[in-house]
């Protein structure tokens, strides 16, 4: 997980989508599911250009085949991330975190559903 958050703290999309198998799936509950290295990659550039993310490691909870991300950012969001690893390689991640609040954070539009 360390050098997960390593390549996350760089904005490394590239970097990040290696830790993926092929056909990974990474559902942050705040949207939509996506599938595929390739849109997993995708969704942390456009996430990267969108806003300066910064992972503050708060907790790594590591059994069997799955880890459990606590986490925080400088601005004070808190979130969870949970992985299923397979052979070294993510095969499922699912996040948990405020969107509302990120976006009010960064100063980003706020979809009309939020309203």
């Amino acid at each position: 997980m360390n050098t997960w958050v390593e390549a996350f703290n760089k904005a490394d999309a590239s970097a990040l989508a290696s830790f993926y198998f092929e056909n990974a799936s990474n559902h942050q509950v705040a949207e939509l599911p996506i599938e595929g290295r390739e849109a997993i990659r995708a969704l942390f550039a456009n996430g990267f250009a969108s806003a300066k993310m910064v992972c503050i490691v708060e907790n790594i909870f590591e059994e069997g085949g799955w880890a459990i991300l606590e986490w925080r950012d400088p601005l004070g969001l808190i979130g969870c991330r949970c992985f299923n690893v397979v052979n070294g390689q993510i095969v499922l991640q699912r996040g948990f975190w405020d969107k509302l609040t990120f976006l009010r954070q960064h100063q980003l539009l706020i979809p009309n559903d939020f309203l």
